[in-house]
């Protein structure tokens, strides 16, 4: 197998899982470190001429990181492509497995059998926290309907208050994100890199957890860590 990866998350999967097949993969691919593949552009404008000089066998995409016009030109060029959908923590293993079958790996391997077992022994949250988690400023956008990330979060007690928006990451005055009145401000580093100087002052009064956006967003190796490295970020933000 040649397989390249356009999201990041998955690309960690294969390189943890099936290295040798693992030929190409975006400038955004971070995971694993060091990882010695041909780079392609970004998620949302991947060179195509770069991916088909790789002659893969398989490109691996998400329905809400990659474009579809993209998609449509490697496939029209007779490229196969496996199109994932992940808006839950369920379906996220669903896919994984779906991605690392067709990517020719035999049996589930160990990470994906510890990320599965950390979020199945889930303790019941104490209490239910309500949040606001940004994505994006200029302008302010925050988590909306039917997310990963908002699935992520209700499963460890945090139910953000833009959960029933019509949009899936609205924009939102960041007036009316204070007036809301959450219990925490959730401020991941990705995809917009709020820090502890950048994000937290536009929420006097308010806590602020601020997060790992791979813990928070990815759905690979780092689903085994995720629920330990979060459920200590919104506990040192309430302390």
């Amino acid at each position: 197998m040649r397989v390249v990866s356009l999201v990041p998350s998955l690309t960690e999967a294969v390189a943890r899982s099936a290295s040798g097949a693992l030929v190409g993969a975006t400038d955004w691919c971070t995971h694993p470190a060091g990882l010695d593949v041909a780079r392609v552009g970004g998620t949302k404008n991947p060179k195509l001429d770069r991916i088909l000089a790789l002659a893969p066998d398989l490109v691996i995409a998400n329905e809400e990181e990659n474009r579809a016009p993209d998609l449509a030109a490697l496939r029209e060029a007779g490229v196969e492509v496996l199109l994932t959908e992940v808006r839950d923590v369920p379906q996220a293993f669903r896919e994984l497995r779906r991605m690392l079958d067709a990517c020719g790996v035999a049996g589930a391997p160990r990470w994906l059998d510890e990320a599965e077992a950390a979020w199945s022994a889930l303790p019941a949250p104490e209490r239910r926290t309500t949040a606001v988690v940004p994505i994006w400023r200029r302008p302010w956008m925050v988590l909306g309907r039917d997310t990963f990330a908002g699935d992520v979060l209700a499963r460890l007690g945090v139910d953000h208050l833009y959960a029933g928006h019509a949009e899936r990451y609205p924009r939102i005055p960041v007036e009316e994100l204070r007036a809301a009145g959450p219990d925490v401000v959730v401020l991941p580093d990705e995809p917009y890199r709020f820090t502890a100087e950048d994000g937290p002052e536009a929420f006097p009064g308010l806590p602020c957890a601020l997060v790992s956006g791979r813990h928070l967003t990815w759905y690979g190796p780092s689903l085994a860590e995720a629920p330990r490295a979060l459920r200590e970020a919104l506990r040192a933000a309430r302390r």
